[in-house]
């Protein structure tokens, strides 16, 4: 099956917050909504439920969280507590995107879970908050047939709020910006404002694409369907909205909502790539071959392309192929676990042991899940056994 592109943080499927385009006209959601399609959800989303606290969380606050020097700094000490493996002790896994409650007694979520449950901690104490999405390069990742690019939003902590509608109002030169992840100081100086009904319409739309990759495709319209409604100005609602329909048999629905998208974003390569696909289900090789024609004028080479050339490689048995390939599709994303994992297995099967190593070492440390982790760490020790073998 071809790849489909969402998009994550955020997602985006090709299943998040991608590129940002203009914003969007209020979609005409009579005409790209099908509700007679889907069975009703087996468990739907309660959005009153993403920021709120639990108990636990609150005697947390009233209790646990640490004051610094002695005096009473609730702000800084929620900053140093969301960094410190004594306090928080947060992991980043980017396996499912959580609400507030979900986070804290996980101790670990995405960068959109971990946005939401230290924004719900910080209106607690009165703070003030403000959302960013971070204007970076896309980073991918892949489950399957879907094909997810993320961007990353953060979080800034203001100081108390004096009223009820200043919620949002920033002092930047006495702001706190909470992040989870190395971001470029230029990436952060073009940071853009997000209002929460954004925020709400993310944590929906990865939600949708998480579920559709569990292939719970039923509930996935229906989490989709509430991220539209939450912001129509959030594209990425649109494209999740065409896969899921693409993935149930829909292609004429999902053709609808992607050509809604590209009147909004027309260069949009993740939303160019559903439709060409899209077209070519439809058995429509004409228009799907110029809409290839404007994508590799975009983007000659879209993400996991070399990576696919060394699949194909590992499969012929072209080790040293594979192993070009692979270190190809690493200049392009240095970070990505799954590029060091398939280069430390082409490394050992050229028998070059210690490649093979230091490639599965750097796989297990860019694990963004537990379940990769686990993965990488048995494979390393495997190699680490065959190794002190062939040593003795």
């Amino acid at each position: 099956m071809k790849p489909w592109a969402m998009l994550w943080c955020a997602l985006a499927l090709l299943l998040g917050g991608c590129a940002t385009p203009p914003p969007a006209q209020r979609a005409p959601m009579s005409e790209l909504f099908h509700d007679q399609l889907f069975k009703a959800p087996a468990a739907p989303i309660d959005t009153s439920t993403i920021f709120a606290l639990n108990e636990r969380m609150r005697d947390y606050l009233k209790h646990d969280l640490p004051r610094r020097g002695g005096e009473p700094d609730a702000r800084r000490a929620l900053f140093d507590a969301l960094y410190r493996r004594d306090q928080l002790k947060l992991e980043y896994d980017s396996a499912m995107t959580r609400n507030a409650a979900q986070t804290f007694e996980a101790r670990a979520g995405n960068c959109l879970s971990l946005v939401i449950m230290t924004a719900a901690l910080a209106r607690e104490l009165n703070f003030t908050v403000q959302f960013q999405q971070i204007q970076m390069e896309e980073s991918w990742s892949r489950a399957g047939s879907l094909y997810f690019a993320s961007n990353h939003v953060n979080l800034v902590l203001g100081k108390k709020r004096t009223s009820y509608l200043d919620g949002y109002q920033i002092d930047n030169a006495n702001a706190l910006t909470v992040d989870f992840i190395p971001i470029p100081p230029k990436a952060r100086e073009s940071a853009r404002l997000l209002e929460e009904n954004t925020i709400v319409a993310m944590y929906l739309n990865n939600r949708a694409a998480e579920l559709l990759s569990a292939g719970s495709i039923d509930d996935a319209y229906w989490a989709a369907r509430q991220s539209v409604e939450a912001d129509p100005s959030f594209l990425n609602g649109y494209n999740t909205l065409a896969v899921i329909y693409q993935n149930h048999g829909d292609t004429a629905q999902a053709e609808q909502a992607l050509r809604y998208a590209l009147r909004q974003a027309p260069n949009n390569t993740i939303f160019l790539s559903n439709l060409a696909q899209t077209l070519e289900t439809q058995q429509r090789p004409a228009e799907a071959a110029t809409v290839r024609a404007r994508l590799a004028q975009l983007e000659p080479y879209p993400p996991f392309h070399f990576f696919h050339l060394g699949l194909e490689a590992v499969k012929l048995g072209d080790y040293v192929r594979a192993r070009r390939m692979f270190e190809r599709e690493l200049e392009r994303a240095p970070d990505y676990h799954e590029f060091h994992y398939w280069l430390a297995v082409s490394q050992y099967q050229l028998g070059n042991l210690r490649e093979a190593d230091k490639h599965m070492r750097q796989a297990l440390e860019n694990s963004t899940t537990r379940g990769h982790h686990d993965l990488y760490a048995a494979k390393l020790d495997r190699i680490r056994a065959y190794e002190a073998k062939v040593l003795k």
